[in-house]
């Protein structure tokens, strides 16, 4: 079992990370009208060359199913914010590529997204704890993409 303070840590975490993703989830629908995977997938694509990232990838960098990402880039696609685009030199592959429109929304959106996480996250920390967050994290992340047993 868990010691009090490993279960006070676990649960705390498991907690704040529900709580913290609906609210700011919640703070990117009123604000932008965009859903969180939405802007999740905006992000993605704005940081990418040319805005286009094959769909495996894109799947793999969010730690989404293949058949996830699909049916969220065809709502976006509804919506003339990105569009799919069949491979040119692979029949079964395809690319997610970010339109005018979808950028116009994210850096109209992305403003108040980040307002949102400073104002639940972000000011809420200390520099050292920030600081320490982020080595839990990286070690966490480290750790699960290697594919370490416990």
């Amino acid at each position: 079992w868990l010691d009090d303070e490993e279960q006070r840590a676990w649960r705390s975490w498991i907690t704040m990370s529900e709580l913290l993703r609906i609210q700011v989830g919640r703070d990117l629908q009123r604000d932008g009208d965009l859903s969180a995977a939405d802007y999740t997938v905006l992000v993605q694509l704005s940081e990418s060359p040319d805005g286009r990232i094959r769909m495996s990838d894109l799947a793999t960098r969010l730690s989404w199913s293949k058949s996830r990402l699909s049916h969220q880039i065809a709502r976006m696609a509804s919506r003339g914010l990105v569009e799919r685009e069949n491979c040119p030199n692979d029949a079964r592959g395809a690319f997610a590529v970010l339109r005018p429109a979808g950028l116009t929304e994210l850096r109209r959106t992305a403003p108040d997204h980040v307002a949102s996480v400073r104002r639940h996250f972000i000011d809420r920390l200390t520099r050292e704890q920030l600081d320490a967050l982020g080595d839990v994290a990286d070690e966490v992340v480290a750790h699960l993409n290697n594919g370490r047993d416990a």
